[in-house]
């Protein structure tokens, strides 16, 4: 579903990504790990044309994404929840979702009822504005809102940083959950034990270079690659 073919990506002067190539089959949870600068974010930013690559390709349904912009990448099927959240803070809940209703021309799957059903604590608050909810409230927003684009593919940068145990245990349930439904999903993330639960397969990425590559029990076992790159 998505192919990463050799990518380099510069903020600027600065040479972050080097050739990084990876790939999503689709159903599965890839998960992307490396220790915070390690170059995760800016990968996802290179995949939704945010940070466009300068050298390399990325491919999604192989339609080569080169030259496209973030609202078409979007509107191809990729939905993408960035590591800041980004709330529209001086808007409710509610139109936090219906701002993006309409971004994709496929039959909708995600509708508002139902992602209040598989996010229970948006209902109640669904006439809040979003800034004044709290890091869990907002992180669970920013999942819902990716998802009413309707996407094939969720792009997650990093959705459990900076929240509470309790609010990673119940992300973690949710993300799980969108596995179940079918959805591909792309993570980035620090928190490896999370990671592993959830993915078939993982990446390891380190000074913007994939270092590593395998299945998850291949990555449990090789504690040398986990103790070089993962441990901080």
């Amino acid at each position: 579903m998505l192919k990463v073919e050799g990518i380099h990506v510069y903020y600027g002067l600065s040479h972050i990504l080097f050739e990084v190539s990876l790939e999503v089959h689709p159903g599965e949870v890839v998960c992307l790990l490396g220790r915070n600068g390690a170059g995760k974010s800016t990968t996802m930013r290179g995949i939704m044309g945010l940070n466009p690559p300068r050298q390399g390709k990325v491919l999604f349904e192989d339609q080569d994404l080169s030259g496209k912009k973030p609202f078409e990448i979007a509107r191809l099927g990729l939905g993408y929840v960035p590591d800041d959240r980004r709330v529209f803070a001086d808007l409710t809940v509610a139109e936090n979702l219906d701002i993006v209703e309409g971004v994709s021309k496929r039959k909708p799957q995600w509708t508002r009822d139902r992602l209040f059903e598989f996010f229970p604590p948006l209902a109640p608050i669904a006439h809040r504005k979003a800034g004044l909810l709290s890091g869990g409230e907002q992180q669970m927003l920013t999942i819902a809102r990716a998802l009413m684009t309707n996407p094939k593919l969720l792009l997650l940068d990093e959705p459990t940083e900076g929240l509470a145990p309790l609010v990673v245990k119940t992300l973690e349930e949710q993300i799980s959950s969108l596995k179940e439904a079918g959805l591909t999903v792309l993570l980035a993330e620090q928190n490896q034990k999370m990671a592993l639960r959830l993915s078939d397969r993982a990446y390891v990425i380190d000074n913007g270079s994939i270092r590593y590559h395998g299945t998850i029990q291949e990555l449990r076992e090789n504690d040398e690659v986990r103790r070089k790159y993962l441990l901080v």
